[in-house]
């Protein structure tokens, strides 16, 4: 009998590597658990991978950790990559239909998608997905589908996802190193929407914001299609930081401070409910603070990502209303009353996001990621698009074209 394959989902964030195993389960067509495993990483700032020696020593102890749990041994990994250095393009591709009836065909297809990628891109700078977002055929636009259609001139717009080719090395370098393999990489974002959007969501327009330790990224989806990414060297990092320098003590009391005590906004409440006291690391006089005040000095960062938010959404799509809202998601997503503070921030529908489409997965926002890679691994092995590990340069390959018009991406 042939063992069912473990896809596992590698997510290499500023604070935390997560691992998580999944197998399929051939009678009910589902992904079912099998384990999860996580650690403190070390050598990643922003979201970006800048140490891959010691990065891979962190991706080797969370991968044994994982072996350990499940039982069984694990040779490659889907994982992912963040960082500002993450963007979007628009680009547009025309060719003339080469069949002599004027019927557009896979070739067709595939040669105008080639065109609209001809763009110039510095030499340290390299797409690594591509995403149409509407075919023309004579003149005719909002065409998701032209094949066997006829015409004279076939067009296509896309969006491009692009990124700095150095910061995509060292990430598959620390997982080589760390004496694994890499069939795929995916951008956070991508992951996260997978594990968290629906199909319906995505058809009417939504915005995934998921807010990391060292970045927050985000999505935006019109129509059923990606539109637009953009990635923010802000996360709940820095709030932590912020609490340090206002209540002036160190991190590690601060992040205890943020986690036992922060909101984004004041709770109110009595005299007595509104202070707070907590032994600082050290030893030292306890430190004694207004919950207004850490409210406050919260408030003012998380306020400071959606007005970012805010100003791409309003940048890139003026006139979008965006249906289905802004969807949170991340460590960040927890802090309490983020819900009220964006839904105040951005005047848009709020909710937060968690992982769906794993079974016996805790219902966690800050394994968004790691469970979208996890269904992106699954939805790669159900179309036959796995591909061995590369040893040389870059290991992501450039998804199929195709799969894009896959209602459940």
């Amino acid at each position: 009998m042939v063992k069912n394959r473990i896809i596992t989902g590698l997510d290499i964030g500023t604070n935390e590597i997560k691992a998580l195993a999944a197998v399929k389960n051939q009678e009910t067509n589902t992904l079912e658990i099998l384990g999860q495993a996580r650690c403190s990483s070390f050598g990643i700032r922003k979201g970006i991978v800048v140490k891959p020696e010691e990065v891979s020593k962190k991706i080797s102890e969370v991968l044994l950790q994982l072996q350990q749990e499940i039982g069984q041994k694990i040779d490659d990994v889907f994982t992912n990559v963040s960082g500002s250095h993450i963007f979007t393009t628009p680009s547009h591709g025309s060719i003339v239909v080469s069949r002599a009836d004027q019927r557009i065909s896979e070739e067709d297809k595939s040669r105008v998608m080639q065109t609209a990628q001809t763009f110039p891109l510095p030499s340290n700078k390299e797409i690594l997905d591509i995403f149409p977002r509407e075919f023309i055929v004579d003149n005719q636009g909002q065409i998701k589908e032209p094949l066997d259609m006829r015409g004279l001139r076939l067009e296509v717009k896309i969006i491009a996802l692009c990124a700095f080719s150095p910061f995509m090395k060292n990430i598959t370098a620390a997982v080589l190193e760390g004496g694994f393999q890499v069939s795929d990489v995916t951008p956070s974002i991508l992951a996260s929407s997978r594990a968290v959007l629906t199909p319906q969501q995505k058809e009417s327009g939504v915005c995934i914001l998921d807010i990391g330790a060292g970045t927050t990224d985000m999505a935006i989806y019109e129509e059923g299609d990606l539109a637009h990414i953009a990635v923010f060297p802000l996360g709940s990092e820095l709030i932590t930081n912020d609490i340090a320098v206002g209540l002036k003590t160190d991190q590690e009391t601060a992040e205890r401070i943020k986690r036992e005590f922060g909101s984004c906004i004041s709770n109110g409440g009595s005299k007595k409910e509104k202070v707070a006291q907590v032994n600082q690391q050290g030893g030292g006089e306890p430190l004694v603070f207004t919950r207004k005040m850490l409210a406050k000095i919260i408030g003012a960062r998380v306020s400071e990502i959606f007005e970012l938010a805010n100003q791409e959404i309003k940048k890139v799509f003026p006139k979008s209303i965006l249906p289905s809202g802004i969807v949170l998601t991340g460590g960040g997503a927890m802090l309490p009353k983020i819900v009220e503070l964006a839904k105040k921030e951005m005047k848009l529908p709020v909710r937060i996001g968690l992982p769906e489409g794993i079974i016996g997965l805790d219902g966690d926002p800050t394994l968004s990621t790691v469970a979208g890679l996890v269904l992106e691994g699954a939805d790669l092995e159900n179309n036959g698009g796995m591909i061995p590990i590369f040893h040389n340069g870059f290991g992501a390959k450039v998804k199929k074209v195709l799969n894009f018009f896959n209602p459940n991406q």
